[in-house]
């Protein structure tokens, strides 16, 4: 078990916890001398021949040492004398047990990390040799050496050892340290505004870090990544530091190995394979990485003063107060009334989220003006140098945008797709360096690849809000967008053209705009039908931003995206997006009829009531209450006829939200007046007409309904 931990760790790329190491129990003196034998050979065998690019000097000293120690257990084992150790041997060899997987472990980690992060984490690494060191003589010091039965020439090379590893002092190796300097020093160049030297970049990299393509490159920034997650923002040095790095090397990646190394590969598709660097994600999976609630739902941004409104949901302070003033008087998310315009500071998930951002190293930044009664803890900030050297990337992404072949224009999309897949200041800077028309360009590509990293590296573009007007105002972009949505070359390019038509739809103006586009909502909603779950849940989330405009109804009705919603319904995976669209539809009395004329409406609506979440069932009877007053009459019946729905208003009347209450309360009266108008004139019709501009809504509808239900209205 204990190795099995051991190996587990070393797979994480991560020193193990000490609690790991269990000393082996219920082993005979004869069988654990055949143990540490059998690990000390094999440690030996695998690193004796192993070439370390760091840590040299301590490597080898310590396999020397491990090499004496399988000599001695050799000669224990073959000797006989095992059965006759004394008591305090087997204590330390059960102590040796621990040293050698400890050492074992030490060598793994030099032998698989990068040469970057071993470079920077030289002095730690080198403390870690010397305490291993320590412990070595510790456990030289306390054996019983002349109790046990050893050949002279075994007990010289013991005592040797022991005299040389009470000389042994902590050892830095002076080349590693100096390189390490000079990576210090690179960085320290970009953050006082100074490029380093192509020349000087090129020597380091390539001539004394053997870096020598840009898939090696790669691999050093992504190790170098992962440990910002893995370490949990724990890390030295800091993450913010650590970025900086990054930063640097991201940038010697397109200057000293330009655009042409991955072009072959990016032309016939492996960029379907599956990466594990933190920046080979999209922004899809970064929602993962970032939970969902910590982004704001208008700009999707990663909120830096979350407040709530008086629907009872988040945003951040700057998204919403924009909205407000441009005289909405609804929430943005649920399409509900506001009952006022006060905004609440979220003050617990203000602080989760900058222990969020603590923890990973992202960049987060404050609010202009902070509560001073409220706690404020440390996070990291994206150092100066991190955004110079971003900055000179972007500048060598665009030109191999602008002057490059074919190929070296698919690499350098990929390059500003993921350097703006986070951080507004990398997605502003990207934008401000003029990428935007360049890309637009790319996406008409007959390469499925270009067009794929061009639309994802739109979308990442979008997520930063002042970017979202450069799209918008770029002649030809939005259409350029729509066409990829409509006819691209790969499923992952027509699904990120449907997210990036959600981000640019969170500014009211363009919703108009976008849904005008040349069939526009068409596409979405064939993407909604037909489209993987995510695709799904990209078309489904843009139709609901689009719903939010009023003067879109009559398009989503003729684009065939009401009966798209109403399908979605029986899809979990996005039949809260899809009811809480079809809520803002009905409101209008063309979208009421629109929804009513769809035979699965009613009965989708029932499942959500039955099945979907709290908020989900609140839009459900909302959507049934509003084919009842204006849905027509087969709507009407259809909903009155619903067998399930007696049962599900009793429940909801009690369990649901406020809003939800009301509207359950609402219908209730509805059947409650066909059961009373059926008595009393035994007929099987009822009809209620409701005024828009009356609060109760109360008249007849148009159609013969009969249904014999009851349901009891709670008085509150």
């Amino acid at each position: 078990m204990a190795t099995a931990a051991i190996f587990s760790s070393l797979r994480r790329r991560r020193p193990p916890s000490m609690e790991a190491f269990l000393a082996p129990v219920n082993l005979s003196d004869v069988a654990l001398l055949q143990t540490l034998a059998t690990v000390s050979t094999k440690l030996v065998s695998c690193f004796s021949g192993k070439s370390f690019f760091f840590q040299r000097k301590n490597s080898r000293s310590l396999i020397r040492k491990i090499e004496v120690f399988v000599v001695s257990l050799e000669y224990l084992k073959d000797s006989g004398s095992a059965s006759r150790l004394p008591t305090t041997a087997v204590v330390c060899f059960k102590e040796l047990y621990l040293l050698l997987h400890r050492s074992n472990v030490l060598l793994e980690y030099c032998a698989q990390s990068s040469k970057l992060w071993l470079m920077l984490q030289n002095q730690s690494i080198s403390g870690h040799f010397h305490d291993l060191n320590q412990e070595l003589l510790t456990f030289l010091d306390v054996f019983p050496l002349t109790d046990v039965e050893l050949s002279e020439d075994v007990r010289e090379q013991i005592e040797l050892m022991q005299k040389q590893a009470r000389k042994s002092r902590l050892y830095i190796d002076a080349n590693d340290e100096s390189l390490r300097i000079q990576f210090f020093s690179f960085l320290d160049n970009f953050e006082n505004g100074r490029i380093p030297d192509p020349v000087e970049l090129r020597s380091f990299f390539v001539d004394k870090l053997g870096i020598n393509d840009a898939k090696s490159c790669r691999a050093e920034i992504e190790f170098l990544e992962e440990q910002i997650v893995k370490h949990e923002g724990d890390v030295e040095p800091t993450a913010s530091v650590l970025n900086g790095f990054i930063a640097v090397a991201w940038y010697c990646r397109f200057l000293l190995f330009g655009f042409e190394d991955n072009e072959v590969e990016l032309q016939f598709g492996s960029h379907t394979k599956q990466r594990k660097g933190l920046m080979t994600t999209e922004i899809v999976e970064t929602f993962i990485a970032i939970p969902k609630d910590f982004c704001c739902p208008i700009s999707l941004d990663l909120m830096r003063d979350p407040v709530i409104i008086s629907t009872g949901q988040t945003f951040d302070r700057s998204s919403i107060s924009r909205w407000i003033e441009e005289g909405h008087c609804t929430c943005p998310k649920t399409g509900q009334l506001l009952s006022n315009t006060l905004l609440v500071p979220n003050r617990a998930l203000k602080n989760l989220i900058m222990q969020l951002c603590t923890a990973r190293g992202i960049s987060y930044d404050p609010p202009e003006n902070i509560d001073p009664s409220v706690e404020v803890l440390t996070f990291a900030l994206p150092i100066k140098a991190a955004l110079e050297a971003n900055k000179a990337t972007a500048s060598l992404l665009i030109r191999g945008l602008l002057s490059g072949s074919k190929g070296a224009q698919t690499v350098a999309a990929h390059g500003i797709r993921l350097l703006a897949k986070t951080g507004k200041e990398n997605r502003a800077l990207i934008a401000e360096a003029g990428a935007i028309p360049h890309l637009r360009k790319l996406l008409s590509s007959p390469i499925p690849v270009a067009q794929e990293n061009s639309v994802t590296a739109m979308l990442n573009l979008s997520i930063y809000d002042k970017n979202k007007s450069r799209i918008m105002e770029e002649e030809g972009c939005l259409g350029s967008i729509v066409k990829v949505l409509r006819f691209g070359l790969t499923t992952d390019a027509r699904e990120n053209a449907a997210a990036t038509l959600f981000s640019l739809s969170a500014v009211h103006d363009y919703k108009k705009r976008i849904a005008d586009e040349g069939e526009a909502v068409e596409a979405l909603a064939g993407l909604l039908k037909l489209g993987t779950p995510r695709g799904k849940k990209d078309a489904v989330t843009a139709l609901f931003n689009l719903s939010t405009h009023t003067s879109n109804c009559a398009k989503l009705i003729e684009s065939g995206a009401v009966t798209a919603l109403v399908g979605a319904l029986g899809n979990e995976g996005v039949a809260e997006e899809a009811v809480g669209a079809l809520a803002l539809i009905v409101r209008q009395p063309i979208g009421a009829e629109a929804v009513g004329r769809e035979e699965m409406a009613v009965a989708g609506l029932i499942g959500a009531m039955r099945c979907g979440t709290p908020k989900g069932k609140e839009n459900a009877v909302a959507v049934l209450l509003e084919l009842c007053r204006s849905g027509g009459a087969s709507a009407a019946e259809r909903v009155l006829r619903a067998p399930a729905l007696a049962g599900l208003l009793q429940t909801l009347l009690f369990t649901g939200t406020k809003r939800a209450r009301r509207k359950a309360a609402t219908l209730a009266k509805v059947f409650q007046r066909c059961e009373n108008y059926s008595l009393r004139f035994g007929g099987p019709g009822a009809g209620y007409a409701y005024s828009s501009s009356s609060s109760s809504r109360d008249s007849s509808f148009v159609g013969n309904v009969s249904v014999p239900i009851s349901v009891s209205v709670p008085v509150s």
